[in-house]
């Protein structure tokens, strides 16, 4: 199955070479490009491409509030969104995130992560540039809302585990490995957590272990 993305940034040398490197991928095709946080938002709800790549600096409309308008808290249908910049500073990742992005790299990062944080947000999961993901947790996880909501359920001891797990950039395979349990079971842990905590992604649940201190700073 192709993965359909849109791609903004606002230098064209740069939004060219982004949608050239993603088009090489067998599996990956660039539907719309545009230069701006206007043109962005607008090209993507006419799309509904599977994955949208923005540019955190544009004129306009910022990257940030271009992923608040498509995948906010209160979208009904959000759109997936991998933040890309050449700046490596933790404000812009945490605003971000907290815009409903679920990747975030920079753009060194390199044509494999590129075409891997892709594929992360298109199957609904998360993915993080390396250098900068535990800091970020760390270091921000105290800047979150005052009374991070409490689950209405409790977690089960096994579902603690995974969100242990998540928080310290396990992927699946590394869970069910870690914890002698299948790749299935890995899933329907992390589905089961998600509605309980009320995350849509991986990054949110790591972002709530830490809010909870359920992971040690």
């Amino acid at each position: 199955m192709t993965v359909r993305v849109v791609v903004a940034d606002d230098q064209e040398i740069v939004r060219t070479g982004l949608t050239m490197i993603l088009n090489s991928q067998p599996d990956i095709q660039v539907v719309g490009e545009a230069a701006n946080g206007h043109r962005a938002v607008e090209l993507a709800r006419h799309l509904r491409p599977d994955v949208c790549l923005f540019d955190i600096r544009m004129p306009g409309l910022d990257g940030i509030e271009a992923t608040r308008a498509l995948a906010g808290p209160g979208v009904p249908d959000p759109l997936a969104v991998v933040v890309i910049t050449t700046f490596d500073l933790d404000e812009y990742v945490y605003a971000a995130l907290r815009a409903g992005a679920r990747g975030f790299l920079l753009k060194d990062a390199g044509t494999a992560m590129l075409a891997q944080a892709v594929h992360a947000a298109a199957d609904g999961d998360a993915l993080i540039a390396p250098s900068v993901t535990a800091r970020l947790l760390r270091t921000f996880a105290a800047a979150g809302p005052a009374g991070t909501t409490q689950p209405v359920d409790p977690l089960t001891g096994r579902e603690e585990q995974v969100l242990a797990a998540v928080a310290s950039g396990r992927t699946n395979s590394e869970i069910a490995a870690e914890l002698f349990i299948t790749l299935s079971t890995v899933k329907t842990h992390i589905t089961s957590l998600m509605a309980k905590i009320g995350a849509r992604n991986r990054v949110e649940m790591a972002m709530w272990a830490y809010e909870t201190n359920r992971v040690r700073r």
